[in-house]
């Protein structure tokens, strides 16, 4: 990667700059209130960082980052008490690099162990979890969709052992009938042979007889026909019957409850989202105060006399800011102030910005709580409207088979009446003679009639049991999508769990890593453990995860023991503070989509552990840019770019 050329115009306590910023490692040496970090924020402004203030006597600023071929322009306008920021930016995102890549002494995660802050929220916010959330939700559904689908073949499969029954008895009736039929063939082949000779006579009875023999086989038909209709139409009934008694057991949803629901759920939303606004908003003021008084405890504050660089008595300055009463002038309000009554102010924010995060909390409960009562509403809903349709269909089916059955009768009565004129015409024909023929042949024509409607029947019912069996197939592919369905749900369930497991174990990793390079004698360890916690959702109690942070010390004697964050001096709080966010650098990977690095406020760490952290830290990243007081500068032995002046 090329060198990055950087031009800045009224940013922070900067008039003009410009700087060439080699790959590896860049310095900003000089002491301190020189600024250094407002060179820093610059930089930050030219990635696409907001974390930004112009120059006190100026309204508009600007920074111009050249970057691999790229230039990228933002300017910044005062509006009120904000910034307003415009034009590119090399990072579309800016928040990780906000929270892992720049490291000033007020970034978040350094500061995070100081303020006793939620780890686990700053740890897993790069993490989407609602879209985990999302795909549970979805693959919960697919679940009941399932489930339905196989409680449908359930119930086709308790059909089964009465149709094999009905089958096997219909078989049996077939055999019965056919030796029936076959003693009536040879009977009438017997008596064929002894009236051969009257056949002509007889052709005009065969005929009557033929057609008799087709209309009581169409009316055997139409009485079948009849009473499987009238099986059916029991059955509908009895279905319709069954609908009507689940359907009373469904409550429907009203439109208007249901319509309620959605609107306290939107409600819930609006005012989550107003929280998230005032939450953010105060977070930028904590930020934009905690800045201004960092700057005035340096002396770059326009309302403090300040020594320039390199000249005037700079310990006489110090002694100033190190006396018991430090004062200032507001930036609100222009008065004088005691910087400590600013800071009292600046922890009653934050205060507030906590009880504003309990009010989120509580919203998110009862938001998840009506979603829930939502979803259970709609389901129900979506039941009792299944049933309505198969009433409905159920309705029509019956209406239709009713009209068959009655289409049926008036065909039956018709065959009767015909039935009735072809066997007196018969018996007008019928001769002595023929007498034993006719009743042999009216019995063969019976017995294979009926030899046919069994066949009909015993066909119908293989073709319904190949029907079920077929559904078993599907039964076992839905079973298998179900299975699979109920993996993932698990999988996903506990994905985030795996997640957190996974990310504290790389920072505790690298938080090992760093410490080694820092080679702290009375601090052995610095890892975080996840453990249950019992937290109020609205009004219910809830287990959730968070992350504790513990120090394990060695004593004089080497004895180890684990003591507690709040016992830490000031500047082991910075370090812990330090260490855990270059752990966050590190487990996000923050230098794939981040080129540049940027360390301020270095002064709790000595001089050789500055270079070994430097030479560290300098392996990930392309560009690393630090600033130090000068004999902290002049201890590094990797090679170095060093910027000298930072602007005026």
């Amino acid at each position: 990667m090329g060198t990055a050329n950087i031009v800045i115009e009224n940013i922070g306590g900067i008039e003009s700059a410009k700087a060439e910023l080699p790959p590896g490692v860049t310095v900003l040496a000089g002491p301190n209130a020189s600024n250094k970090t407002s060179f820093l924020r610059a930089i930050m402004a030219g990635l696409g960082s907001n974390e930004v203030s112009l120059k006190g006597d100026a309204d508009e600023g600007r920074v111009e980052l050249e970057l691999q071929g790229e230039t990228y322009e933002r300017s910044f306008t005062r509006a009120g008490s904000d910034v307003v920021a415009e034009g590119d930016q090399y990072l579309d995102d800016p928040d990780l690099a906000d929270l892992f890549a720049f490291l000033l002494k007020s970034n978040e995660a350094r500061r995070a162990v100081e303020t006793d802050a939620d780890l686990r929220e700053i740890i897993m916010r790069p993490v989407d979890t609602a879209a985990i959330q999302n795909d549970i939700e979805r693959l919960q559904e697919e679940k009941v969709r399932l489930d339905d689908e196989l409680d449908e073949v359930e119930s086709l499969k308790r059909k089964l052992p009465d149709l094999e029954q009905r089958k096997q008895s219909i078989e049996d009736d077939i055999e019965a009938k056919r030796e029936e039929l076959q003693a009536a063939e040879n009977d009438l082949e017997e008596v064929d042979a002894s009236v051969e000779d009257q056949r002509e006579e007889k052709d005009e009875l065969d005929e009557k007889l033929s057609e008799l023999s087709d209309i009581r086989s169409e009316l055997e038909d139409v009485r079948y026909d009849i009473e499987t209709k009238r099986e059916s139409l029991t059955s509908l009934k009895e279905e319709r019957r069954e609908l009507e008694e689940r359907e009373e057991s469904i409550e429907a949803v009203p439109d208007e409850k249901l319509e309620n629901i959605e609107d306290h759920v939107e409600d819930l939303r609006r005012r989550k989202q107003s929280v998230n606004a005032e939450i953010s908003e105060l977070q930028n003021t904590i930020r934009f105060n905690e800045k201004m008084i960092d700057e005035a405890n340096e002396g770059k504050h326009p309302a403090i006399e300040t020594v320039p660089d390199g000249g005037g008595d700079k310990g006489a300055l110090t002694d100033q800011l190190l006396e018991g009463e430090q004062e200032t002038v507001c930036w609100t309000c222009g008065s004088q102030v005691e910087i400590e009554r600013i800071e009292n102010t600046l922890e009653n924010l934050r205060d507030l910005r906590r009880q504003k995060h309990d009010t989120k909390g509580d919203l998110e409960s009862e938001l998840e709580e009506y979603k829930q009562r939502q979803s259970e509403f709609e389901k129900r809903q979506r039941q009792f409207d299944r049933v309505q349709e198969r009433l409905a269909r159920t309705d029509t089916e019956i209406d239709q088979t009713e009209k068959d059955i009655e289409r049926l009768t008036g065909r039956k009565e018709s065959l009767m009446d015909d039935v009735e004129r072809l066997e007196t015409e018969v018996e007008e024909l019928e001769s002595e003679t023929y007498e034993e023929v006719l009743d042999l042949h009216r019995t063969a024509n019976e017995l294979e009639y009926e030899l046919g409607k069994l066949e009909n029947q015993r066909d119908e019912v293989a073709a319904e049991i190949d029907e079920i069996e077929s559904e078993f197939e599907r039964k076992s592919v839905l079973e298998d999508q179900r299975e699979e369905i109920k993996e993932e749900l698990v999988d996903l369930r506990t994905k985030i769990d795996r997640i957190e497991a996974d990310a504290v174990e790389q920072f505790n990793e690298h938080m090992d890593e760093v410490l080694t390079i820092l080679d702290y004698e009375n601090i052995e360890r610095i890892w975080i453990e996840i453990v249950e916690k019992e937290i109020r959702e609205g009004r219910r109690t809830v287990q959730q995860n968070a992350f504790e942070l513990h120090v394990v010390r060695s004593s004089d004697s080497g004895v180890a023991y684990e003591d507690t964050v709040n016992h830490l001096s000031e500047s082991e709080r910075e370090v812990t503070g330090l260490v855990f966010a270059l752990a966050g650098y590190l487990v996000h990977d923050v230098y794939e989509n981040v080129p540049f690095m940027l360390v301020d406020a270095l002064e709790p760490i000595d001089s050789d552990r500055i270079a070994a952290l430097v030479e560290y830290v300098e392996t990930y990243v392309d560009f690393l840019v630090v600033a130090l007081l000068t004999e902290d500068a002049d201890a590094l032995e990797i090679d170095h770019h060093r910027v000298a002046e930072v602007g005026s």
